[in-house]
């Protein structure tokens, strides 16, 4: 299991990623996350909702009600164009970071 101190600052990438492919609500964007880690890191329910919740007033998600689910109408979430910039910015910043630590995490021979 991935610890979430590595990957914090990654959580953004990954919902906006999930949401580049089509509309969707929390539970399932959760979902998403564990299954294509393999479950390898799962997103607290805190963690997701605070994030949607920072990138929604940041201007890059919007959101609608959909269709009822138990009695209750789902919340779904869409990417907005400066969603979609924020999306391509965060990824050349994970290339350049994972540069920067791949050069610390070689294992050296002694």
């Amino acid at each position: 299991m991935l610890g979430s101190d590595g990957i914090r600052g990654y959580n953004d990438t990954m919902i906006l990623s999930i949401l580049r492919q089509g509309d969707s609500y929390g539970y399932a964007i959760s979902q998403q996350i564990a299954r294509r880690t393999g479950g390898v890191y799962t997103m607290k329910e805190t963690t997701l909702y605070s994030a949607i919740n920072r990138l929604e007033k940041s201007g890059y998600l919007s959101s609608y009600s959909g269709t009822e689910s138990h009695g209750k109408p789902r919340t779904y979430f869409h990417i907005t164009p400066a969603g979609e910039r924020y999306f391509q910015e965060k990824c050349k910043e994970w290339k350049l970071t994972k540069q920067v630590v791949d050069l610390f995490a070689k294992e050296e021979t002694i």
